[in-house]
């Protein structure tokens, strides 16, 4: 019985992962139509290059900026930021990711804007971005993604991050578009409920997979970028994968397959840890800060 549920659950999850990546697929897609961004080199349309967000292009994890900023904006409590916070440190400290705090978190983000439209945090993210997110980013993976789009191959970013801000920040960089968990919206508002799952670890394999068919990509001639092991499935469906600012887990993966690694954390220490442990003070503090600064208002 036992072995029974355990395929049960799998199968479960899956179905959720797949949900997840082709939601998301179909909504960068739509997107990238409305939107398009030109490469600045005659297009190569079958190759193209997939990077993770969080300590892969942005130092930290996104969705604690992101939090911050709508704490800053009063969308929760300074005790529920403090939640953000810790997971945050966590994060930065271990260079690891944890699925279930990663869902446990997002979900009480996703409830905290159930009721609001996505033209309001559509505005919104764009101000967080520019506020807490813009000097976050890696220049040397940045410097990756724009080789990529000066041979005129699109770019994409993946992120467990809700889509309208992945978005954003794709926009922001000069990039093709972005892959990224998709909240159920009912006439322009959020119910607080997910399409799937998030985009997370196997979603994301799913997500490119069903993004290239809509794209017509070769995915044996596609590039990903990553510095966790739970994106092993991502780097694993392209043609090439690096490994980038790699947590021990990952690291070890690239050796065995022979993945390009490419580090641009400095320091023995951020080399260990993932990033220096005095940016994980500086994020309570200023997390701290942010609170009280909206409670004082």
């Amino acid at each position: 019985m036992s072995a029974w549920r355990g395929r049960d659950k799998s199968q479960e999850l899956e179905r959720l992962a797949t949900l997840a990546g082709e939601a998301s697929a179909e909504a960068a897609h739509a997107r990238v139509i409305s939107e398009p961004v030109a490469p600045p080199a005659p297009p190569d349309l079958t190759a193209a290059a997939f990077f993770d967000v969080d300590n892969t292009m942005m130092m930290g994890a996104s969705i604690f900026y992101f939090a911050r900023g709508l704490a800053a904006r009063k969308f929760f409590t300074s005790s529920d930021l403090a939640g953000f916070v810790w997971s945050q440190i966590k994060f930065r400290l271990g260079g690891r990711e944890n699925k279930e705090d990663i869902k446990t978190h997002r979900e009480r983000a996703l409830s905290f804007v159930a009721g609001r439209t996505v033209a309001e945090l559509t505005s919104i993210s764009e101000e967080i971005y520019d506020e807490l997110m813009a000097d976050k980013i890696w220049s040397g993976t940045r410097a990756l993604a724009q080789m990529h789009l000066d041979a005129g191959q699109r770019v994409w970013l993946v992120t467990a991050t809700p889509i309208e801000l992945a978005a954003i920040i794709s926009r922001r960089l000069g990039l093709t578009g972005a892959l990224g968990t998709v909240a159920e919206t009912r006439d322009g508002v959020y119910t607080g409920r997910l399409v799937g799952d998030l985009l997370h670890g196997r979603a994301k394999a799913h997500a490119v997979r069903a993004l290239a068919s809509r794209e017509g990509l070769n995915l044996k001639r596609c590039t990903a970028y990553s510095d966790s092991a739970n994106d092993i499935p991502m780097l694993s469906v392209v043609g090439t994968a690096v490994a980038v600012n790699p947590d021990g887990g990952l690291r070890d993966v690239a050796r065995a397959r022979g993945w390009e690694i490419r580090d641009f954390r400095t320091g023995r220490k951020a080399a260990k840890i993932g990033v220096p442990s005095v940016l994980g003070a500086g994020a309570l503090a200023g997390a701290v800060a942010a609170g009280m600064a909206y409670r004082r208002r």
